[in-house]
């Protein structure tokens, strides 16, 4: 599993705030070229007792990474870009799939500099907003703003943008099998994961992960949990009582995604429900439904994967 930006922005802060503070570095992939085995955007944060959190490659490119700076072979004022995978021997070295490059960019962090930044990009991510640093690296000086979504990775060669937020979360409708799997799936693959179930004896048959199992009316737990634009709806459990509840309470909020079960034609039934329930045809285009990828799937686990992987197309597109 991915170690959420919010860890591993909190460990740098708890590292400079020490009474004996020992050196720490914030490690940034501005750029990355070819097959990479973490996208743009992935950090580390590490410091001179060998501590790690955080991952750019999940392997070499760390250990050669902490030895330089521990050893003092890389000296880092404030900031310096570093690039790996310049030679064919360098990727066999360092286990970088053919032809992959990264850059990165490492940032020495200072109390007095970095401490307040950091804070503020904690609170951020605390509150589910959105905040940008701008690194200068002639400087290594950072500065911040708030923004209203997340916005692209920049990066030219001279100043880092970066937006930090929330995790996306994930309220799942309904604590069946295809729950259970799809929960997994999310987890791995850094979502949030909340499940609601009014069903008392659904909620004590779930053998999935350990997440939130609430006990509310669906739409209580939109309303409460999943209704700003990093949130995902899908509901899950056939019953049009329940589904249809977490469905109009969802697409009139700002959640990013809602999703449906079912076939088309159960799709199509739903959607002459929610009509009649004045939901307006603008809120009902934003419905996925049937939820998913049309890739042939059938068992509970082939479901989940269809709808994850629709997540990260439609996550991919945005960005």
């Amino acid at each position: 599993m991915q170690i959420p930006e919010q860890a591993i922005l909190e460990s740098a802060l708890g590292w400079l705030l020490e009474p004996s503070a020992p050196s720490a570095w914030l490690c940034t992939i501005v750029a990355a070229q070819g097959s990479s085995p973490r996208p743009p955007g992935a950090l580390l944060a590490c410091n001179s007792r060998g501590d790690q959190v955080g991952s750019l490659s999940g392997g070499c490119i760390e250990e050669d990474l902490l030895e330089r700076l521990q050893s003092g072979a890389m000296p880092v004022a404030r900031s310096e870009l570093i690039e790996y995978g310049v030679t064919a021997e360098e990727n066999e070295r360092l286990g970088l799939p053919c032809g992959g490059r990264l850059q990165v960019l490492v940032q020495r962090l200072d109390a007095d500099r970095d401490a307040d930044w950091l804070r503020q990009a904690l609170a951020a991510i605390a509150t589910r907003r959105c905040l940008r640093r701008t690194v200068a690296l002639d400087s290594g000086e950072t500065e911040t703003c708030t923004r209203e979504q997340h916005a692209p990775l920049y990066f030219d060669g001279a100043r880092l943008e970066q937006t930090f937020g929330p995790q996306m979360r994930l309220l799942l409708v309904g604590a069946g099998q295809l729950g259970q799997s799809l929960a997994e799936l999310a987890l791995a693959m850094d979502y949030e994961v909340l499940v609601v179930d009014p069903r008392q004896r659904m909620r004590e048959q779930w053998q999935g992960p350990d997440v939130p199992l609430l006990a509310g009316m669906p739409d209580d737990a939109v309303r409460e949990h999943a209704s700003d634009r990093h949130s995902i709806v899908i509901t899950l459990t056939h019953d049009p009582r329940i589904d249809d509840m977490a469905l109009m309470e969802a697409l009139a909020t700002d959640a990013w995604y809602v999703g449906a079960l079912g076939s088309r034609r159960t799709t199509e039934k739903r959607l002459q429900r929610l009509r009649q329930l004045e939901l307006g045809e603008d809120r009902l285009a934003a419905l996925h439904a049937p939820v998913g990828l049309d890739i042939g799937s059938k068992t509970p686990l082939e479901i989940a994967v269809s709808i994850m992987a629709q997540l990260v197309q439609l996550r991919r597109r945005r960005q």
